[in-house]
């Protein structure tokens, strides 16, 4: 279906509306299709282009609930984990971590803890946790600091490539038979009655506006959810505060293996990450309060400064700012204000809805997006806006989940049974085998896969969500754009002012926040 077509599909009557394209729009669109009930989605921009795009990269049980005793917590992260890895075992997969400790009394105590950890996952256990002295240590993380150290516990969470599962989700939904389309903006709701009964979105590229007619909407646009909160209800206070997390990108050398090491109590009292993830290792993160939500937050020169110095005690070589390769930030969505009367606030995340129908999702973790979605359809159902119909995600493949075990190809790996179609591209056309740059995994027929399959409308899009190029080396990336550019308005048959034009807004966005 085209752009074109698919704003005409929005033009009808749906059960359900979801405003907001992440990972928790996402989960709902494919919880409510799977269910029976007429589902579109719509987004302002791209999909996961804020925060969903930004995450740690982990799908982790939540280790710090251990020490604050909320065992039911874990118990459901650990649930959720293993239900991500079985239906989506081309884009998520087991990481190994170690904790490396500098007094004997750590050891013990880390290590009891891990294992509780561990053992709750049962059979969905991603490894063994081991407690290891000072040269297995060593001989696993290569360049951990080794003085003072007494040893480590390895412990075994999960992975994944955060933007690459939105976009599979969404074409999970559209496979399931959803209206899902993004630049599409939601400009006004409209209401029959005293209650909610659809919205006016406009097309952000030309403008035109089309209207869609739904029994329930639901907003999930994340950090932004006041702002749709105010369109249906000028005078409501705001539900959400932000904070900001920054993370630097590095090369592998500074860890020197495939295991991952977590300092498990910064001096702020966080965890702090250095993660092998796309051939890069990721950095991170920071926690610091954000005066608004914006798609790009920026970071300062501290956050920069305490990452460096936090993980610099751990390795045996210095990491410079010099070295790092990008940088990316994200707003985490705090729930802080008022509810409505009617809410459930539950685990991390929480759902109300206004007096006019408006149900609204705000907070959770990519790790339970899928139980968030289900929580939110149950409320639905309970609050009397659609009928009660079973849940059925946990079993629910997603798009190109292989048959088979996954390729060894970590960068085509993530296509999964899409990955014919990229080959087919390239016996089509010789010349997208090539890189788009030497320093970077991706090729130009990813590109146009990009463009052709996934809703790709613009430079960043191809090269932030599509392929991680702009995340794992902002140089390389600028130096890739002008030819991706080119490709990008080969397929979308748009003009030379067009391509300058993205490059222009490319190289401002990546130097005012990817680099240092």
């Amino acid at each position: 279906m085209t752009r074109e077509e698919t704003f005409l599909a929005l033009q009808d009557d749906f059960d359900i509306l979801i405003i907001g394209g992440g990972a928790t729009g996402l989960g709902i669109a494919v919880d409510a299709v799977t269910r029976g009930f007429r589902t579109a989605l719509v987004e302002a921009g791209d999909f996961a282009q804020a925060t969903s795009s930004r995450a740690t990269k982990l799908v982790h049980g939540g280790v710090r609930y251990l020490a604050s005793g909320q065992l039911h917590l874990v118990y459901e992260a650990l649930h959720e984990r293993a239900v991500m890895l079985r239906n989506a075992p081309h884009l998520v997969h087991p990481q190994p971590f170690v904790m490396p400790t500098y007094t004997w009394h750590e050891l013990p105590y880390y290590g009891a803890g891990l294992m509780l950890y561990n053992l709750m996952s049962g059979s969905a256990s991603l490894g063994p946790t081991s407690v290891l002295g000072a040269k297995a240590t060593a001989a696993r993380v290569p360049n951990i600091a080794t003085a003072g150290l007494t040893g480590s516990v390895v412990f075994y969470d999960g992975q994944f490539n955060d933007a690459r599962l939105a976009l599979t989700l969404a074409r999970t939904a559209t496979d399931c038979g959803a209206i899902i389309q993004n630049y599409a903006r939601c400009v006004r709701l409209l209401s029959t009655g005293d209650r909610l009964s659809g919205a006016i979105i406009a097309d952000t590229e030309t403008g035109a506006e089309y209207t869609v007619q739904a029994k329930t909407i639901v907003n999930a646009t994340g950090i932004f959810v006041d702002q749709i909160r105010a369109l249906d209800d000028p005078a409501t206070s705001p539900l959400l505060t932000v904070s900001r997390g920054t993370h630097i990108v590095v090369g592998p050398e500074f860890l020197g293996g495939n295991s991952a090491i977590m300092v498990p109590k910064t001096r702020d009292g966080r965890v702090i990450f250095a993660i092998p993830w796309q051939g890069k290792v990721v950095i991170g993160t920071t926690d610091l309060p954000a005066p608004s939500s914006q798609m790009e937050p920026g970071h300062t020169p501290d956050e920069i400064n305490f990452l460096l110095e936090t993980i610099g005690p751990y390795l045996t070589k210095t990491v410079q700012r010099s070295d790092v390769l990008s940088v990316f930030s994200g707003l985490r969505p705090l729930v802080t204000g008022k509810a409505s009367k009617t809410s459930k606030i539950s685990r991390e995340h929480h759902i109300d809805a206004s007096p006019h129908g408006l149900v609204t999702v705000a907070g959770g973790k990519w790790t339970t997006y899928r139980r968030m979605a289900e929580d939110t359809l149950n409320f639905i159902n309970h609050e009397g806006m659609l009928e009660k119909r079973p849940c059925i995600t946990d079993k629910v493949k997603l798009h190109g989940a292989p048959t088979g075990p996954p390729i060894g190809d970590p960068f085509l790996r993530e296509y999964g049974s899409d990955i014919a179609a990229i080959q087919n591209l390239i016996a089509q056309e010789p010349a997208l085998a090539a890189t788009i740059d030497p320093a970077l995994p991706y090729t130009f027929a990813q590109v146009v896969f990009a463009v052709r399959f996934e809703m790709a409308r613009t430079l960043e899009d191809v090269l932030s969500r599509r392929t991680r190029s702009l995340l794992l080396d902002s140089a390389a990336t600028l130096r890739a754009a002008p030819a991706v550019a080119s490709l990008i308005a080969r397929e979308l048959h748009r003009d030379q002012s067009w391509t300058e034009d993205q490059l222009n807004k490319f190289t401002a966005l990546v130097h005012e926040n990817y680099t240092l």
